[in-house]
């Protein structure tokens, strides 16, 4: 086996208007559309957004302008650009980048830290703090182990600060 580092898409602007076309394509296909056209603002707005879902997060928006597209030109809402970028860009360790100058950006990502954090210590509990295996926590939360642990530091749980937490 080799290791291959492929980069994010953030990384490879690049490719934005190839996988553009392929995705407008391809889903058109199934949906028997006709696409021939993208404007060159589009492609420059797309290229300039930093991609936190990576390439399902591009075919996901281009899948969404072509079911909303009517006739030959591929209309994605701008405003889907615009709005997201400010609140936070993900490292490729999961770790948010706040915009302080966000405080919309800053209240949403504590109400879902924190709606997280819960979560997980109510998972916790009621495994007992098992984390792996078969009945542990990452199970019930359909994620893996070295997950969930990166998750808890993130978040500052450990069993010794949450003890009491039910």
């Amino acid at each position: 086996m080799f290791p291959v580092r492929v980069p994010s898409l953030r990384e490879r602007p690049e490719d934005i208007p190839l996988l553009v076309r392929h995705f407008a394509e391809q889903c058109a296909r199934r949906m028997n559309k006709k696409i021939e056209t993208i404007s060159t603002e589009t492609l420059k707005q797309m290229r300039q957004y930093h991609w936190p879902g990576n390439i399902r997060e591009l075919q996901n928006v281009i899948e969404r302008a072509v079911i909303l597209s009517v006739g030959p030109v591929l209309n994605v809402p701008l405003s889907e650009f615009q709005s997201r970028p400010a609140l936070a860009a993900i490292d490729g360790n999961g770790n948010s980048d706040r915009n302080p100058e966000s405080s919309a950006g800053k209240d949403i990502w504590n109400v879902l830290e924190e709606t997280e954090r819960k979560h997980i210590l109510s998972v916790l509990s009621q495994t007992n703090w098992v984390v792996a295996g078969p009945n542990g926590a990452a199970v019930r939360l359909g994620m893996k182990r070295s997950t969930l642990q990166l998750r808890m530091r993130r978040l500052g749980i450990s069993r010794e600060n949450n003890q009491a937490v039910s």
